[in-house]
Order: structure tokens, then sequence, then C-alpha cells
């Protein structure tokens, strides 16, 4: 490796050494405290993922200070709307940091295996972050998440995007938007280069610094189509939001102007088999 590959890599092992750090304290110390002084569930939860949210933002900080990444965000204002729907492409391990960073009371849809791992179970449970062991559980979750002024974050392909890879959803962000007639509003997330894939260890340093850009992009409207079956609808919508997510990750890659787009104009998802 390059000296500079060598610092990058010392940057990382100190990040995710205080992530790691930072995840046993909040859930060995935090959090019980926090059991203890606000019995209110809905209270103690907003209060847990707004340090979640503070700690996730002094970890990206961390990351920029010490060399590991830099990063742009465009139209991330957006992200402080309640009751979002947010659903992203997934190419690194820290795309859900970002997103809880900057996403305003924000949910998450989480793998139920991070509920049992020792450095994020406190800090799920606190928060009550919606694992997704039941689909049907999830819904019924979900929505009243979002009803209590929630933002529900959902990676709809259920694991991270393959390298070079196009984007595959699964029907669970379909059937989210469809059961409890939520707008869709698209993130778009580049990793360049890549890095921090599905098997990938922390400790294969990339030979350049980290550049993560992230997009938010106009809301999504979803109506329901009386005259077809739910789960019909939910793969036709599921299909729609792949050619979606491939065709604007694709000219995202390639765009030159970085500008702010304007306004938040919502867009129609209309259900014709496309």
């Amino acid at each position: 490796m390059t000296l500079d590959q060598w610092r990058r890599g010392a940057g990382t092992a100190l990040s995710f050494t205080t992530f790691g750090l930072g995840g046993v304290i909040i859930g060995v110390v935090i959090a019980p405290l926090l059991f203890v002084l606000v019995p209110a569930t809905e209270l103690r939860r907003r209060w847990m993922r707004r340090l979640i949210q503070l700690a996730f933002r002094a970890f990206i900080g961390l990351m920029r200070s010490v060399g590991v990444l830099r990063y742009e965000m465009e139209n991330i204002d957006l992200l402080q709307r309640p009751g979002l729907l947010i659903l992203a492409n997934h190419p690194s391990l820290i795309d859900v940091i970002f997103l809880v960073a900057y996403t305003r009371h924000a949910d998450c849809i989480v793998n139920g295996a991070l509920a049992h791992n020792p450095f994020t179970r406190g800090p799920i449970k606190a928060a009550g972050y919606i694992t997704n062991k039941d689909p049907e559980t999830v819904l019924a979750a979900a929505k009243a998440s979002m009803a209590r002024g929630n933002s529900l974050i959902l990676f709809p392909e259920g694991t991270r995007t393959a390298p070079g890879g196009q984007v595959h959803c699964r029907r669970g962000g379909a059937n989210i938007a469809l059961r409890t007639g939520t707008s869709i509003t698209p993130v778009l997330i580049l990793c360049e280069p890549v890095t921090l894939t599905k098997g990938e260890p922390w400790y294969h340093i990339p030979e350049k610094q980290i550049h993560i850009k992230l997009k938010v992009m106009e809301d999504l409207r979803v109506e329901q189509d009386e005259q077809k079956p739910p789960r019909q609808q939910a793969v036709e919508l599921t299909r729609w939001l792949n050619d979606y997510f491939n065709k604007e990750l694709e000219q995202f890659r390639h765009e030159r102007d970085t500008r702010p787009v304007a306004g938040n104009k919502a867009h129609d998802y209309r259900h014709s088999g496309a």
C-alpha cells in the first residue's frame, strides 16, 4: 500500500473503533438510563434517535477530519419534512449513517441480525427501529411509525448493491408505499471508489479517498389501482422502481452540472405495467 493508504487505513481503524465503542456506550450505559428516566416509550425513542443522529454526524465528521472520506449532498434539506418514505440504493456500508444523520425523526427497517449484534442491539432496541423478520409486522409498524411523523429509511434491494451492478429492488418498499398511500422520496447514492461492499472487510483500503455523493430526488407519488390485485401492483411498482433507480443513477454518474434542483415537485407513478 502507499503511504496515503496507510494513513487512511489508520484513520479508518480509528473511525470504526470509535463507532464500536460508541455503540457499546449507548447500549450499555445510555439506553438503560433512558429506560429508567423516560418511561414514555415514544418520547424515549425520540431522544434516542436524536442521540444516534448526533452520534452519526460526529462519526461522519471524524471520518472527514482524518481524511477517510469527503462527501457532497444535494437537496438534503428535503429530508427534514415529516412522514417520508425514503428509498435509497445501497452501494456501501456507511450509506445508512448519512441518511440517519440528516433525516428528521429517522426510523429504519434494519436486518434482524443487527438486533443481536453487541455493538448495535442496544441502540436499535432503545430507538425502536423496525426489524425485517416478519413482512406483515413490518408493514404495520411502518404505517404506525410514519403516522407519528417519523420518516422511514429503507434500502429496497434488501442488501448492498453489487459493485458495478444494477439495482434490483424487492417488493418491500413498493408494498409499504401502496399499503400506506405514501409518496416515495428517492435518494441516489454514489460511492467512489467502490468500497465497504457486502463481504468486504473495513481494512481493505481503496487506492483513493472515498467520495460519497448523495442526491435527494423529487417525490414519486404512488396511487393504488383498485382494478388490480395488490400483488400485481407491487410487482409493477417494483419493476418501475428498478428502471427509475438505474436510469437516474446512470445520469447522476455522468452529470456535470451539480447545481441544486429548485423546488420538489411530485411525480406520478401510474400503474401501466411498465
